[in-house]
C-alpha cells in the first residue's frame, strides 16, 4: 500500500515555509521548527535528509538556517517526496514473489505512472501558494 509517512507530510510543508521566504535568505531552524510546532531534532532530520538529496542548503551561525538550493517553481512535489520516501510505487516490490506471474502487471504499472505524473505535475511553488492562501482561514476563538 503506498502511504507516505509523516516525514514525507512535513518534507512538504517544510519546502513551501522555505518556498514562501524572500529568495536566497536562510531560515533559522527554530523559526521553522516553531511554525510547524515540530521538536528541532525531528525537523533537523528532515532538514539533513532533504540537504544529501541536494533540496535545501544549510548554513551554520547567527545568520544561519536553512534554504532552498533553486526556485521554487523548479521542484516537484514528487522530487521532495522521493527523497524522502524513496520510489512511490503502489504497492511492495515482487521479488521472489509469486504474484509477479499472476498478471494484472498492465493495471499496476499504469497505476505507478499516474501517481508520479501527478506528484511529477505539482511544483513546489504551487504548493506554497495554496499553503499561503489557506493561512488566510485561520482564526481562533
Amino acid at each position: 500500500m503506498l502511504k507516505i509517512s509523516t516525514r514525507g507530510q512535513y518534507a512538504l510543508l517544510i519546502m513551501a515555509d522555505l518556498a514562501a521566504e524572500e529568495e536566497g535568505n536562510f531560515i533559522p531552524l527554530k523559526t521553522l521548527s516553531h511554525r510547524r510546532n515540530l521538536s528541532v531534532k525531528y525537523l533537523e532530520q528532515i532538514l539533513i535528509q532533504l540537504g544529501k538529496n541536494s533540496l535545501v542548503a544549510g548554513s551554520r551561525g547567527t545568520n544561519g538556517g536553512y534554504k532552498l538550493k533553486k526556485k521554487a517553481s523548479e521542484y516537484t512535489a514528487g522530487e521532495i517526496l522521493r527523497a524522502m520516501e524513496g520510489e512511490l510505487s503502489p504497492r511492495a516490490s515482487c521479488e521472489n514473489n509469486h504474484l509477479e506471474s499472476v498478471g494484472n502487471d498492465f493495471f499496476w504499472k499504469e497505476f505507478s505512472e499516474r501517481i508520479n505524473s501527478f506528484v511529477d505535475s505539482i511544483t513546489l511553488e504551487e504548493l506554497a501558494q495554496k499553503n499561503e492562501a489557506f493561512v488566510g482561514y485561520d482564526y481562533s476563538i
